[in-house]
C-alpha cells in the first residue's frame, strides 16, 4: 500500500453525519469536496491562494477527475488527504491524492485530478506562478 511521501501535503478532516448515504459510508460525491478543498490547502502552503488566482485572471479548471475507490469511511472517521502536483504540459497540471483512514493509516481512496488554466472567457493561458506547486 502506497504510504505518503515527504513532498506530500496533509489535510486533516474528520467525517460528518450528514456526508454519509442511506447505508452509513461517505457517499461517493462527497469525496470530490473533500478532495477540492485538500487541493486548495496543499496550493495555500506553497505560498498561493486560489481565489488571489482567480482575481489575477486565471482560472484553473478541473479537466479530469480519476477516482479509485479502495474503501468508506464512516461518520466519524479522522482521515488525511496526502496531495502532491505534478506538470503534464505547459497548461496542465495533475494533482496526486490519496485518502488515508488516520487511525491505521489505510489507504480509502487514489485520485488523479487534471486541472488546465484559462482565462475567465475560457481561453488557454499559462499559469506561469504553476513553478511553485512543483517544488518541494
Amino acid at each position: 500500500m502506497p504510504k505518503p511521501s515527504s513532498q506530500t501535503h496533509r489535510t486533516l478532516f474528520q467525517v460528518r453525519d450528514y456526508e454519509c448515504d442511506i447505508q452509513g459510508i461517505v457517499n461517493n460525491a462527497v469525496y470530490q469536496n473533500y478532495l477540492e478543498h485538500a487541493r486548495h490547502q496543499f496550493i495555500k502552503t506553497k505560498g498561493l491562494d486560489f481565489a488571489e488566482i482567480t482575481r489575477q485572471g486565471i482560472h484553473l479548471v478541473l479537466i479530469k477527475a480519476e477516482l479509485d475507490y479502495k474503501r468508506s469511511l464512516q461518520s466519524n472517521d479522522e482521515f488525511y488527504i496526502a496531495t502532491s502536483a505534478e506538470r503534464i504540459s505547459k497548461l496542465k497540471l495533475t494533482f496526486n491524492q490519496s485518502v488515508y483512514r488516520a487511525k491505521d493509516d489505510q489507504l480509502m481512496l487514489q485520485a488523479k485530478m487534471t486541472v488546465t488554466s484559462t482565462t475567465k472567457e475560457g481561453r488557454p493561458v499559462v499559469f506561469e506562478q504553476a513553478d511553485a506547486l512543483l517544488s518541494n
